[in-house]
This record gives structure tokens, C-alpha cells and sequence, in this order.
């Protein structure tokens, strides 16, 4: 059971007094690949996923990552995707549940080229990052920003690059791994090029909800639409007595500051001057063009006009989108083409789920509904981790976090459908079997920080690369 019967009693007691200012993010296609209209012009501050979880391997750290950039098709030279060096990326923590900004990882990104006089990326081999073959390279800071103003850099480092070929880039994994750097405080610190961690029928998603073969979506034969391509990832890892409010490891589910919330924002200036000799130049106030907390938000929950104010928006303001919710156009969409059962309308049982954290799994001791990624920190590693995450029983995935295995599309789809303990009604076959027919990556995770798989390497790679997810027998 996802709750015991008293506690869910409560959940739905709290969702309904909580709905008011609730925000709820049912289902989308993917989780934040091409979501608004000005972002989608913008793709190197185009935020894609937001992931939070406890490092699988060393679990007395928490491993944040934010990847920006979609649909990176490997073979994209000559100029290979870089991050921008006029976007400010930011990570942002909210470690006591009010929805502001406690703690904040900015990155930021120097290009740096050796010489201009040649159309190459590179000029031979790339042995190291420091390799003079690589004629086009960035630099990175990573700065921590309190909420009482005090700010340090707290590292630096080389972005690797590119995953071009077995002649520019001959032993990728190594290199890629080199750029790990130590930060103060015991934080390690990744940004570069990774494969699309993000899993889904994007296909069959936007031809008006399609379920292939046909619904439920629980036998396979979904095609994975971001097999093969690439994005670039910012990522830290930070021992869990360094993020908290009070500073301490939890010891307990309850403990009073052991959740934290999250989300990825990115920031460009206010004022852009494009020059006549092929330069530009930009001036004034940082301005937030893209956010994502929790998957699946902006892509079809927030009605199209009001998609760029979305990315504009902060967390303490959600209450303002609520007139999409109560009724979520995504349930409707089930119901009108797969006559499935849906909950009846307000939707009070996605608003625990969603906005505020699950009570004694991931609520924070006091809380204000708002969209964010929230993580439990006493939570234990999952051994064996289902793809389900919360909804199989396995209390470390989504949503208790976001870990690169959890399979969000089905989670929300069958969350939407009402296919969840909350709302026993509808927690029956079809409802609770929904999904998109891909169940996994395409190629397997790391172990180790940052885990994310290496690239898709330009010279090899076949386009289009969509996998068929094989059907279960």
C-alpha cells in the first residue's frame, strides 16, 4: 500500500483544504523538451528534466541534475552544442517548505577558442581536456547563494567535449569523467554533454494522447523518441548535512527539516544588442526565462497562454494557475478517447502527491502548496529500484524525488487516471496499469556520479535511432 488507510485519510482531508492555491501536474509528453513557446526558440536555456535523489552509492549525499538543451542530434557539427554563455543556470533548494529560495548552485560558461582561423571544433585527437587539439572548449564557476545574501565560488572547472568520434574523441568515458571536479564543503561538481536520460513515446504522447498498441500501454511496444540524442548537463553532489536547514543528517522520517524541495532555473539578460559587425551584447537585470521542478508541468497542464509566464514564475506565486487544474485537461482526454473512470472533479487527490509532499513520506513538517521536486532525505537507498517508484511500493522514487530510473510518464498517467490508493474508486485495471509502452532508457546509467550514460557518439550514430520497447510476453 502507498499509505495505511488513517494516513490516507488525512492526505485527502489536507489536499482539500490545500486546493486553493494548488497547482497540479498531472501528465505531459516529455517532462520539459521544447514545453513553451519562447523557450522553444531558446533551446540552450530550455531546461529538459530536473532530477533529486540520494546518490545510489554514496548515501550520505543527495545528487541534484538539471539538463538543458534538447534533442541534440550527435552528429551536429561543426558547432557542437555548447551551453550559453550569457544564460545564468541555477539550482534551487528550498530546504524548509515556504517555496523561496534558501540555497542556490549558480553555473556559469566561458567559450574560449584557440584559434579562428580554422572551421574545426578540434584539430586532432582530444586526450585531455586541457588537449591543445581542442580548438573550442568552456570553462565553468560553481557559486552557492544563501537566502541571507552570503555568496562564494566554490569551484571551477573544463567542460568536456562533445561525443564526436572514435578519431576526435577516442576514449570519451575517460575524458568525460575527468571533468569531475571537487568543490568546498565536499560537493562534486559535472557540466557537459550526456545522454538523454528521459524516456518516453513522444510520437504517440502528442497524436492526440495515442496509447500504443492500444490501452492500457502496460505490454511494451512504445518507440522511445529521445533514443539517441543528447543533452547538456549541469550536476552536483552534496553530502545531505550540507543542504539541510539545521545542518544535520536526518535520523528520522519526521525529522523537522528532512525535506528538501527543488527545482532548475535559467536566466538570461534583460537587453540584447546585435552589433553590424556579427557580435552581440547583452546588458541589465537577469530575467528567468525557464523553470521546471516536478516532470510533466508546463507541457500540458498549463494552457498555452500562460505557458512563458509559467517559466517567468516563481514557486510562492502557483496559486495563480489554478483555473487549469480542477479540472485537468489530460483526464478528460482519457475519458473522451479510452472511456476510462476518471475521478470526479475538483481533483483534490493530486494535490498531496504533487504540491505538497506525501504525509509521512515526503510532506515537510510545514509546508505551502507549490510545484516542486521534494525529496525526503532520511528515505533509504533502494537496492533493487522499481521503475514505479512510490506507486510499486518503492518509497526512494518519484515522487520522493526523481531518480533517473523512474518511469514519471507512467507514474503521472496512471496518477491522473485516479489509478492510485488515493482515490480507491478508480484504482482498478485500467486505470492503475496505464503508460506509454517504454519502460526504461535506452542505454543503461552510470554507477558513479554523475551517473548519467555517456553520449551518443556522432561518427556511429544511425538517425533516426528510436527503440521499440519489446513486448512483454
Amino acid at each position: 500500500m502507498l499509505v495505511t488507510t488513517r494516513l490516507r485519510a488525512a492526505v485527502v482531508s489536507a489536499a482539500a483544504c490545500l486546493l486553493a492555491v494548488a497547482l497540479v501536474p498531472p501528465f505531459g509528453g516529455a517532462s520539459s523538451h521544447r514545453e513553451a513557446p519562447m523557450i522553444s526558440q531558446d533551446p540552450a536555456a530550455d531546461a529538459t528534466d530536473f532530477y533529486m535523489f540520494k546518490s545510489p552509492d554514496r548515501a550520505d549525499t543527495v545528487t541534484l541534475i538539471a539538463n538543458y538543451y534538447p534533442f541534440q542530434e550527435p552528429a551536429g557539427g561543426p558547432n557542437f552544442y555548447r551551453f550559453g554563455d550569457d544564460v545564468l543556470y541555477r539550482i534551487n533548494i528550498d530546504d524548509n517548505g515556504d517555496t523561496l529560495v534558501d540555497q542556490a548552485f549558480d553555473f556559469r560558461f566561458k567559450t574560449v577558442v584557440r584559434n579562428g582561423n580554422t572551421f574545426l571544433y578540434n584539430t586532432g585527437p582530444v586526450m585531455s581536456l586541457t588537449d591543445p587539439n581542442l580548438n573550442v572548449y568552456q570553462t565553468f564557476t560553481v557559486t552557492r547563494t544563501y537566502s541571507n545574501g552570503n555568496s562564494s565560488q566554490i569551484c571551477s572547472g573544463i567542460v568536456p567535449p562533445n561525443n564526436i568520434g572514435p578519431k576526435s574523441t577516442p576514449n570519451y568515458a575517460a575524458l568525460a569523467a575527468s571533468s569531475i571536479v571537487s568543490c568546498s564543503d565536499g560537493i562534486k561538481a559535472f557540466a557537459g554533454q550526456r545522454d538523454d536520460p528521459f524516456f518516453v513515446d513522444l510520437g504517440a504522447t502528442f497524436d492526440l494522447l495515442t496509447i500504443r498498441p492500444g490501452a492500457p500501454g502496460n505490454k511494451g511496444g512504445g518507440h522511445d523518441d529521445l533514443s539517441g540524442y543528447n543533452v547538456l548537463s549541469i550536476a552536483l553532489q552534496v553530502p545531505i548535512a550540507k543542504i539541510t536547514n539545521d545542518g544535520n543528517v536526518p535520523t528520522t522520517a519526521d525529522a523537522q527539516f528532512g525535506v528538501i524541495g527543488g527545482w532548475t532555473t535559467a536566466y538570461r539578460q534583460k537587453v540584447k544588442v546585435l552589433n553590424g559587425d556579427g557580435t552581440a551584447g547583452t546588458d541589465g537585470p537577469w530575467i528567468q526565462v525557464s523553470r521546471l521542478g516536478a516532470p510533466l508541468v508546463n507541457e500540458v497542464i498549463v494552457p498555452l497562454a500562460a505557458k512563458d509566464l509559467w517559466n517567468a514564475s516563481e514557486p510562492k506565486d502557483d496559486g495563480q494557475f489554478l483555473a487549469g487544474v480542477t479540472d485537468p485537461e489530460p483526464a478528460r482526454l482519457l475519458k473522451a478517447l479510452y472511456g476510462i473512470d476518471i475521478p470526479p472533479t475538483p481533483r483534490n487527490d493530486l494535490v498531496a502527491i504533487f504540491l505538497t509532499g506525501i504525509p509521512g513520506l515526503n510532506k515537510p513538517s510545514v509546508v505551502k502548496a507549490s510545484e516542486e521536486l521534494r525529496l525526503n532525505l532520511f528515505t533509504p537507498v533502494t537496492a533493487s529500484p522499481n521503475r514505479m517508484g512510490v506507486l510499486a511500493g518503492d518509497n526512494q522514487g518519484f515522487p520522493n524525488g526523481r531518480r533517473l530510473v523512474d518511469d514519471v510518464v507512467d507514474i503521472a498517467l496512471q496518477a491522473v487516471a485516479g489509478g492510485t490508493p488515493f482515490t480507491p474508486a478508480q484504482n482498478k485495471a485500467p486505470n492503475n496499469q496505464l503508460g506509454d509502452g517504454v519502460n526504461q532508457n535506452d542505454v543503461p546509467f552510470g554507477t558513479s556520479f554523475p551517473y548519467l550514460a555517456t553520449p551518443t557518439q556522432g561518427f556511429d550514430h544511425t538517425f533516426p535511432g528510436h527503440r521499440a520497447e519489446p513486448p512483454v510476453q
